[in-house]
């Protein structure tokens, strides 16, 4: 997971926003004819979201392992040099 992916993902997100309340909008002033397509947009900004929330659930995970890791790592070293 790169910073590039995180880019990504916070422009999609910002772009679901905007295109969403535009399209909030567009459904004030002309009715249910785009109201599908707004329904639409906005799904996929929640799927954005959820998406993220996954990636940042699992960066937590790795880095909670990477430092299991270095505790255990690092009391064997202790106890070796006991």
């Amino acid at each position: 997971m790169g910073n590039g992916n995180w880019w990504k993902c916070g422009l999609f997100l910002g772009l679901g926003i905007v295109v969403g309340a535009a399209g909030a909008i567009l459904v004030s002033r002309n009715g249910a004819g785009l109201r599908k397509g707004c329904a639409r947009v906005l799904s996929h900004a929640v799927d954005l979201k959820d998406r993220a929330g996954e990636m940042a659930a699992t960066a937590r995970e790795n880095l909670e392992d990477i430092a299991a890791e270095a505790r255990f790592e690092s009391d064997k070293r202790k106890e070796q040099a006991s």
